[in-house]
């Protein structure tokens, strides 16, 4: 398996969606030899190959995100992701508590922006429907504008293009926020239909009926939805933030990773109670049976997740902010300090007195190669 610049594992797509995106971004007069300067293929070399052939995602991410940089237009694909507003959105919403809160936090970002940047997505949530929506808009003359060349093979199809595409950025932001698939009852986009290719595509990813030709478009969900906690932190954003094109590729994949989502929760909730297996069920809105079989296909635990966040706590807080052995035991939901020493010496080899005084030894600036 290919691995991204951080070691970790990349996820791979077929050659054909880059190859359109290189296309498209020539068309529009981008130099495609500094775009794609951040792979290991040329642009010629990934055109040549064939439709099916796969390639990292992050190929398709790098390029995006540098093609973002350099486009001067209101970037009508994917809801801006890639931009500075799009951005500073995210950390005005990582701050909520439900998915609610921080939807109607964007709501009033995007209005603002709206005369600028000519899209915006709105939560439409009265309490009196049985189905809340997210609706997206995109007030832009897609005729005559620089991005949709007048030669361009998809350039009858970029109304739907650009509003599915819209969505498809809420749909997976929104799942990446509460660390689960947002689970939709419709979808509706207002534009003509493309073709039945790519009408199943949205449909496997929403996992949901699509219509087209529809008066708005919105995806249509329960309003149980919006009571769900964020189980990302600020930290988990910046992470998510550097590489935001490939996480939102990788996440239309409903595989999500609900360990991911556990340890966002222990992170963020660590300085209080550590919650039991149930109520962690119930921040998640599953059965523990549910929860179970996850963790069972992710080769994982809730107590082996349990121990590496609290692994990784205690080292921080040995270096940084330490309030002393029994504070710190006390804090990571230990009734003492013996305990906490025992299994700090389980994960690490070493004691938390041990581990500090050799870290604080190495790091002293006497020791520093100059």
């Amino acid at each position: 398996m290919a691995l991204r610049g951080d070691g970790q594992p990349d996820s791979q797509l077929p050659a054909r969606k880059i190859q359109l995106l290189l296309q498209y971004l020539r068309q529009v007069g981008l130099d495609l030899k500094s775009l794609t300067a951040g792979t290991h293929l040329t642009a010629d070399q990934m055109l040549s190959l064939p439709p099916g052939h796969r390639l990292p995602a992050s190929y398709y991410s790098r390029v995006y995100s540098a093609a973002a940089q350099r486009i001067d237009s209101p970037l009508i694909w994917g809801a801006g992701v890639g931009s500075e507003s799009f951005e500073v959105m995210c950390h005005s919403m990582i701050g909520a508590l439900t998915l609610g809160d921080a939807l109607r936090l964007a709501t009033r970002f995007e209005l603002l922006l709206f005369k600028i940047n000519r899209y915006r997505m709105a939560l439409i949530d009265e309490g009196t429907d049985a189905r809340a929506k997210l609706i997206y808009e995109i007030d832009l003359p897609l005729q005559g504008s620089p991005l949709i060349p007048t030669d361009w093979e998809r350039g009858r199809h970029a109304l739907a293009m650009a509003r599915a595409s819209g969505l498809r950025t809420w749909h997976s932001l929104c799942g990446w926020l509460i660390g689960q698939p947002m689970n939709c009852i419709e979808v509706r986009i207002a534009a003509p239909p493309i073709n039945k290719k790519y009408h199943n595509a949205l449909a496997a990813i929403f996992n949901c009926p699509v219509y087209f030709d529809a008066i708005e478009t919105a995806l249509y969900f329960e309003p149980d939805l919006l009571a769900h906690r964020l189980v990302q932190t600020r930290r988990s954003l910046e992470e998510f933030l550097s590489n935001s094109v490939y996480h939102l590729i990788t996440l239309d994949d409903p595989s999500m990773s609900t360990s991911q989502a556990i340890r966002s929760l222990l992170s963020a909730d660590l300085s209080k109670r550590i919650p039991s297996f149930s109520e962690i069920a119930a921040m998640l809105y599953m059965s523990e049976s549910s929860l179970r079989r996850r963790l069972q296909a992710e080769a994982t635990s809730y107590q082996a997740i349990k121990d590496e966040v609290r692994c990784e706590v205690a080292m921080d807080r040995l270096l940084h902010d330490y309030p002393g052995l029994a504070p710190l035991a006390e804090m990571l939901g230990f009734t003492e300090v013996s305990s906490f020493a025992r299994s700090f010496k389980k994960w690490t080899g070493e004691t938390p007195s041990n581990y500090r005084r050799r870290a604080m030894d190495e790091n002293h600036p006497g020791n520093l190669v100059r």
